[in-house]
């Protein structure tokens, strides 16, 4: 919905402009969003592949760009915190299991 006509048509001036406002902070919440969620997935598929060194590299941008999504707003504190976690155990699983 990148045009704020497509949408029930707003009939108040305040209306329009919030709708405008909120396509454009939804835009701009996707990247953060989706950069996040594909750095994850990177880091994921290393960590299973076996590939350690590379994984470490990864989840460390992973983790980037969760911190800077939850900087952002986009999404919140813990939630980046709890996907935080998560990879890093997934990251130390893989690690003992490979010593």
């Amino acid at each position: 919905m990148a045009n704020p006509q497509a949408a029930k048509k707003a009939k108040k001036h305040a209306g329009l402009k919030a709708k405008r406002q909120s396509i454009r902070r939804r835009a701009r919440n996707r990247v953060a969003r989706m950069s996040a969620r594909t750095e994850i997935k990177d880091a994921q598929q290393l960590i299973a592949a076996g590939k350690i060194d590379e994984g470490e590299q990864a989840v460390r941008q992973a983790v980037r760009a969760l911190d800077l999504a939850a900087q952002k707003g986009v999404i919140k504190k813990n939630n980046a915190a709890r996907r935080k976690a998560r990879l890093m155990k997934k990251l130390n699983q893989a690690k003992t299991a490979k010593t």
